[in-house]
């Protein structure tokens, strides 16, 4: 007798492509505005991972909070 004991599936993916799809559109938009080089790039790719973080400060600034 098998049981499935306290197993669960679990459907994030659609979200996951999602969220993998804002993050190359915003590497590829820091990236284009960078100067080209090395460091620029590595750059561009550490604020697609925070570019959430700019968003949120910027509505927080806009309604004066």
């Amino acid at each position: 007798m098998a049981m499935n004991g306290g197993s669960r599936v679990v459907r994030d993916g659609p979200w996951g492509f999602i969220f993998l799809l804002a993050y190359v559109g915003a590497a590829i938009y820091f990236i284009s505005v960078s100067d080209g080089s090395f460091w620029g790039v590595v750059l561009g790719l550490l604020q697609a991972i925070v570019w959430p973080v700019y968003v949120v400060y910027h509505v927080l600034q806009s309604i004066g909070a």
